[in-house]
């Protein structure tokens, strides 16, 4: 099970850190990765972090202020979300996979686990 948290109001240029809590998995061996969905819109990719110590991935349009960063001892993956917009509004999800591939990390088919959502509202 995914359980994601931190979700909440802000002001654009300001920060925010979502969480997501993972049980039931060999956390360690999964890749997470961040999707959100903007009302109206499809969901789209954020950011991925490879299980085993591997690679990091980022949508374009967040580079350079989103770092998803995970903690194995304690089984979550945390957003750390920078310089926030009010086009960032959306309910984030958390997702994990220990199968996906590089070539399919931005492609919400290649999770097999879901959270819930949470909502971040970014206000101009």
């Amino acid at each position: 099970q995914l359980q994601a948290s931190g979700g909440g109001l802000v002001q654009a240029g300001d920060s925010l850190r979502i969480s997501c809590a993972a049980s039931g998995l060999t956390f360690r061996t999964y890749t997470m990765a961040w999707f959100r969905q903007a009302p109206g819109k499809e969901r789209e990719f954020v950011a991925a972090n490879k299980g085993n110590g591997g690679s990091l991935f980022y949508e374009d349009s967040v580079k350079g202020r989103f770092a998803i960063y995970r903690d194995n001892a304690k089984n979550t993956v945390n957003l750390q979300m920078n310089n926030l917009k009010p086009e960032d509004t959306a309910v984030y999800y958390c997702a994990a996979s220990r199968t996906v591939i590089n070539t399919s990390i931005k492609r919400e088919q290649a999770y097999n686990y879901w959270g819930q959502g949470t909502q971040v509202t970014v206000s101009s």
